[in-house]
């Protein structure tokens, strides 16, 4: 019973990566046809380039997670990993995840720039926890050396 449970559980999480790993390709298609879009329509290409940095950073950071998923619940590859390997995955991922907010900020604060500028009280709110989060992932790792000493 148990290898059966098993099986279906690496059967769900195979499921769930491969549609992630799919939606963070299509954002990436996306956005690069939003670059082309906007090059052969003579658009503003700023705006499509800003767009789509965000989207293949966010796009990035899913296919990571799709990535972790399918070596760690499908595949167990590397086995168990040492809370050094496990402490360097969460640090990228929150990396990834700080980069991708402060990109979206500041395309947000480029758009309300243009537009109405007391609309920039928001975008750079969102840039604040972008600086909060890259703290935390500061005091993460500086609280969590010392347990590999």
């Amino acid at each position: 019973m148990q290898d059966f449970t098993n099986s279906v559980g690496r059967f769900v999480y195979a499921l769930i990566s491969l549609s992630l790993a799919l939606i963070s390709l299509t954002m990436m298609i996306v956005s690069l046809w939003g670059i082309w879009v906007s090059i052969h329509q003579h658009t503003l290409l700023i705006k499509a380039l800003l767009d789509a940095i965000g989207l293949i950073v966010i796009g990035m950071a899913v296919f990571d997670v799709s990535k972790f998923l399918l070596e760690e619940e499908v595949f167990h590859i590397g086995g168990t990993k040492s809370p050094q390997k496990q402490r360097g995955t969460l640090v990228k991922f929150f990396l990834i995840i700080a980069i991708a907010v402060s990109l979206e900020s500041l395309v947000f604060i480029f758009d309300a720039g243009k537009k109405d500028i007391s609309h920039l009280i928001y975008p750079t709110f969102l840039l604040i926890s972008a600086v909060f989060v890259v703290i935390g992932l500061g005091i993460y790792q500086k609280l969590t050396r010392d347990e590999e000493k």
